[in-house]
């Protein structure tokens, strides 16, 4: 395969259709009319984009033709999901919703396997490291994070089980891939842009007193105590509103 050419069985690239962007405009108004086909032309005029992001892709290990596969999921949900109503690109939405699912697709058949749940409070540990790279004790940690100590223990396990934080688990001799990239993937700057939108929309859904809870917690990093302290209501209340407005996130999203 050349390198700057990416052959997929079955299908003829060279013949694959470019859209313009006012065919595009024209196009999504169509399917927020209702036309099915219009969608189905979105997707077929923009296989090329995914073309272009999975030659990033190819050096991995990975069959191209499962990349492939992967990357038009994202295609079909930055169709799916793209707000009309906003100045923007078609391809600046498309390309991180891509990247998006060929990463998560990287990271959940690497062969270092974490569970989604250590792999995230896994990240948040990382971000207490002081200036000169040392972690809190493993009581501060629970503590900042409002978890218990036993599972900052597995959490920190889990990443030194086989390889450390910062070695490469893979390389081709230019990019590499190592557990940390892993670790802070479901926080890159490609899947915040790309689900900007979508988060927007379920944010809407909340109530007010669940979007402040959600903006103190997540966006201001404040503990479940000190947002009990801010609204004048009790820890566990705070902790009852929060699972509620993710439940919520997570259904609309």
């Amino acid at each position: 395969m050349a390198v700057n050419k990416v052959e997929i069985s079955g299908v003829n690239t060279s013949s694959m259709k470019v859209l313009k962007n006012s065919e595009m405009s024209a196009l999504f108004e169509r399917m927020s009319n209702g036309d099915k086909s219009a969608r189905e032309e979105l997707i077929s005029g923009n296989l090329k984009l995914v073309l272009s992001v999975i030659k990033s892709f190819t050096n991995r290990g990975e069959d191209v033709n499962d990349l492939f596969q992967i990357g038009c999921i994202g295609l079909i949900k930055a169709v799916d999901n793209f707000d009309t109503s906003l100045e923007l690109c078609f391809s600046t939405y498309a390309v991180p919703m891509i990247i998006g699912e060929l990463r998560r697709y990287l990271r959940d058949n690497s062969p270092i396997r974490i569970s989604r749940s250590l792999r995230d409070l896994a990240y948040k540990i990382m971000q207490l490291k002081n200036p000169d790279g040392e972690l809190p004790p493993i009581e501060e940690i629970a503590k900042a994070l409002e978890t218990e100590k036993e599972m900052v223990v597995l959490a920190l396990e889990a990443m030194q089980d086989t390889v450390s934080l910062s070695e490469p688990i893979y390389s081709d001799g230019v990019d590499s891939i190592s557990l940390e990239d892993h670790l802070s993937d479901d926080r890159s700057l490609e899947d915040e842009t790309a689900d900007k939108m979508s988060l927007q929309r379920a944010l809407e859904r909340l109530n007010e007193r669940e979007k402040r809870i959600i903006d103190l917690r997540y966006t201001k990093s404040r503990t479940q105590t000190e947002v009990a302290d801010e609204l004048g209501i009790s820890q566990a209340q705070v902790s009852r509103l929060e699972k509620g407005a993710v439940e919520k996130l997570r259904k609309y999203i």
